[in-house]
């Protein structure tokens, strides 16, 4: 199933008070393609995840929402919820793999959520069951969700009011609710608009199940890109991305650092890993040429190992 314009429109209206409207800026890079980048880093949490939260919060009943809220997240759909919940007065528990970034884990804390960190298994079973042993609150999904696909879906009514002759974007692949979000509306509005999800070497399910025509485990190893990467692609979030996108990307970690550096040297903009992976895969010109959006999904980055990408880059 996927989300209706109609669904959009009103995820819009649902997350004016939350989210804000980030610019599109021309990148500064020497390329062959005309690339834009859509700035989701400056959202409140540095990421694009307050849409979705936002969204699928403001359609839970509040009686459910009392009792908390529950996440599995390495990171900013953490901070999404944690940021909503503190807004509505409710509490929020994250769960969080033991390898996520300290950077984001203190951010989460700082919004007032509890996080608890868990081996990497248990971490992707609570994606699964949706529940956490001892934990009794409304779980929010951070990417299988259609009312978290819809607030991700606002992007893209923005990217066509902002540059309505775009020719193509690439959206960093996660667990698919950014993408297939996104794609799901310019299928329906601008279906000339070739659309590919970004991912890194290091962890590429997507694109491994696209050319398997099924969904298929792969090598997971952590690195920096940590805010996309896994093991396997859900069954229907596969199903979803095979009618919707053009392909998937693959870049190599070298590639997403030398994105950082210049896109930190060229804009300005500190962007992550796996927003890194978007700017590399569209450079590649694998996007075609023209007007090439990518989708700077977030900056949660400790600035240490910000730094040391960068110069070493």
């Amino acid at each position: 199933m996927l989300i209706t314009l109609e669904q959009v429109e009103e995820a819009r209206r649902n997350i004016a008070g939350a989210a804000v409207r980030t610019p599109l800026v021309r990148c500064g890079a020497d390329a062959a393609v005309e690339l834009y980048l859509k700035l989701e880093n400056l959202q409140p949490i540095g990421s694009f995840k307050i849409r979705g939260a936002s969204n699928v919060m403001a359609r839970t009943p509040r009686e459910q929402l009392a009792r908390g809220v529950l996440t599995a997240s390495a990171g900013n759909m953490a901070q999404g919820v944690a940021f909503c919940a503190r807004r509505l007065g409710v509490p929020a528990t994250i769960v969080a793999p033991d390898t996520a970034p300290a950077t984001k884990i203190r951010a989460v804390e700082r919004m007032g959520g509890r996080v608890i960190l868990a081996p990497f298994a248990d971490w992707w079973r609570t994606f699964e069951t949706r529940t956490y042993p001892g934990v009794d609150a409304t779980f929010i999904h951070a990417f299988d969700d259609l009312d978290v696909m819809a607030g991700n879906g606002t992007i893209a009514l923005e990217l066509l009011e902002d540059l309505p002759d775009l020719e193509a974007v690439v959206i960093p692949w996660g667990g698919g609710g950014l993408s297939c979000g996104i794609a799901a509306v310019l299928r329906q509005v601008a279906p000339q608009v070739r659309i590919y999800a970004a991912e890194v070497e290091t962890a590429a399910p997507l694109a491994a199940s696209l050319a398997a025509g099924e969904p298929v485990p792969v090598d997971y190893r952590p690195s920096f890109v940590d805010g996309i990467g896994a093991k396997v692609v859900f069954a229907n979030m596969f199903e979803r991305a095979r009618g919707l996108l053009d392909g998937s990307l693959v870049v190599t970690l070298q590639s997403a650092a030398a994105a950082m550096k210049l896109v930190a040297e060229r804009n300005r903009v500190i962007v992550e890993g796996a927003a890194a992976c978007a700017v590399a895969a569209a450079l590649s010109g694998r996007a075609g040429s023209g007007k090439v959006v990518a989708i700077v999904s977030g900056g949660n980055i400790d600035l240490d190992k910000f730094s040391k990408l960068v110069a070493e880059a």
